[in-house]
């Protein structure tokens, strides 16, 4: 069964903006799915259609074979969203949030209560829910917003730059759950601009650019594209840092540098050569907002 199937789906704003264009995509069931583009590329637009917030102009979309236009809200209870932006009372303590949105979908305050109480464990926010929402931390309101979502257990998760402004730590914390829930059955369909997050995760990709999908393939595919990639390092201190000017390392922060590397085999040799000069290494990550490089790579095929 197709989790979400699209067919010549086209979006014409009233200012003549062409959002979308004969867009057709077909995510199945159970996939664990990224929609990557860049800003104004047409993933909100599509996502917004999808959920029913924006208005399509010609086409067609079904969720689980629900059309759209004829059994919404069947299929809307299909969704879970978790939107970039927070948007939901900050006045309002952390699990009334989540049995408000539970009524929303016919559930009674009963059985809310106990999905609410079952998400936000698995989510660690328990003890807080008590707590008005607008005191939490950005990751625990981050956190909160997928519990929303998922207080109706749905069978498909749409997630919008799900780790935003969020923590490394947070991130792969929220990596973990999101693999547990798709292996459970649910479909999740990820927009993001860190590439490192769609190779952990998903198995397949879609690329949109101008209202257009350009690519769609499987992720270990289309990364093998993109031939460099960058790391951010952070070192005790920076003395030596001249012996690997070869490298080309840009300083970002006083013990923070940035170097460009080969993908496949690169890394290594270069972690024995800051070793070598005398550099102590505290933290390396691959650096997020790749994906243009990617893009450019993609365009030139």
């Amino acid at each position: 069964m197709h989790a979400i199937q699209v067919e010549d789906l086209t979006k014409v704003y009233a200012n003549d903006t062409l959002a979308l264009e004969k867009v057709n995509l077909t995510i199945n069931a159970g996939d664990f799915f990224a929609l990557l583009g860049a800003n104004g590329a047409g993933k909100t637009t599509m996502i917004g259609i999808i959920t029913g917030i924006v208005m399509k102009t010609k086409g067609k979309v079904h969720i689980f074979q629900y059309d759209i236009d004829r059994n919404f809200a069947e299929a809307r209870k299909m969704i879970g969203v978790v939107p970039q932006e927070f948007n939901f009372n900050i006045f309002e303590k952390a699990q009334d949030i989540l049995i408000t949105q539970a009524g929303y979908f016919g559930i009674d305050r009963s059985e809310a209560i106990k999905r609410s109480e079952v998400v936000l464990k698995q989510l660690g926010l328990w003890e807080k829910r008590n707590e008005v929402s607008r005191n939490l931390s950005g990751g625990m309101k981050r956190r909160l917003m997928i519990s929303r979502a998922l207080v109706h257990n749905p069978k498909l998760l749409i997630l919008d730059e799900p780790t935003a402004g969020v923590d490394v730590e947070l991130r792969h914390g929220m990596w973990d759950y999101l693999r547990k829930l798709n292996e459970q059955g649910v479909t999740i369909l990820l927009t993001t601009h860190y590439l490192e997050e769609v190779e952990q995760m998903c198995r397949y990709a879609a690329i949109i650019k101008n209202g257009q999908i350009i690519k769609h393939d499987k992720v270990s595919s289309l990364v093998q594209l993109l031939e460099m990639e960058a790391y951010e390092f952070t070192v005790k201190d920076m003395h030596g840092l001249d012996k690997i000017k070869k490298y080309h390392p840009s300083v970002r922060d006083a013990n923070v540098f940035e170097v460009e590397l080969h993908r496949n085999n690169e890394l290594n040799d270069f972690i024995c050569q800051v070793h070598k000069v005398g550099m102590e290494i505290i933290d390396i990550r691959p650096k997020g907002y790749r994906l243009e490089k990617l893009f450019l790579n993609i365009m030139r095929e």
